[in-house]
């Protein structure tokens, strides 16, 4: 592949990304709650980098941090076209893995060929969630609504009508095998809005 071609590629995975921008989540943004604005996919991934920077020394094990952050930032892109899925619509979660893999295959295969394989493989790590960077990616990518959730007095849990079981159940798959300190913290931070009836104790 001649430079240009490489350099045209790049350029149109580029202004695909630009899309995450209007991949609405069920999260709110904390700094627009009187106007009731929810966070998109890109703000999303910017925070979770952030995140794995400040955090990274509550890891289970020793991650390459470099690696974590460019996993958050490129792991909800397929949410271009596969669309969000909120964490507790087990409808939607039924058909999740279909939908993103299909999106994964189409939008890195925008991409040269090696540069492709990167980020399919960057990607698939983070699905399965066995390297030590991916188990702290996803409990980062857990650790972010909740403590959304917790500084909106609950607004998605209570417009949704969560269940806490189901937020422990999630904390403790996906939070606890990266971050063990994290997980104790957000088990306290369910705890408490349990007590203030934003998540229903059932």
């Amino acid at each position: 592949m001649d430079s240009n071609t490489r350099l045209k590629k790049q350029m149109q995975f580029a202004l695909e990304m630009d899309k995450e921008k209007g991949i609405g989540r069920q999260t709110y943004v904390l700094s627009a709650l009187n106007a009731l604005r929810k966070e998109n996919d890109a703000e999303h991934g910017w925070h979770l980098a952030v995140m794995v920077m400040l955090l990274s020394e509550y890891a289970n094990e020793k991650i390459d941090v470099s690696r974590t952050v460019e996993m958050v930032i490129i792991h909800d892109v397929v949410e271009i076209d596969a669309g969000d899925t909120y964490a507790y619509d087990d409808a939607g979660n039924a058909t999740k893995a279909e939908r993103e893999q299909k999106a994964a295959e189409r939008i890195f295969g925008m991409l040269p060929k090696d540069q492709a394989e990167y980020f399919m493989n960057l990607w698939l790590e983070f699905e399965e969630a066995k390297t030590p960077e991916a188990k702290f990616a996803t409990a980062i990518d857990s650790v972010q609504p909740l403590m959304l959730n917790d500084a909106s007095n609950g607004l998605a849990w209570r417009e949704h009508g969560v269940a806490a079981s189901k937020v422990k159940e999630r904390a403790e798959r996906k939070v606890r095998p990266g971050s063990e300190r994290l997980y104790e913290m957000v088990f306290d931070m369910i705890n408490e809005n349990v007590k203030k009836g934003n998540l229903k104790d059932m």
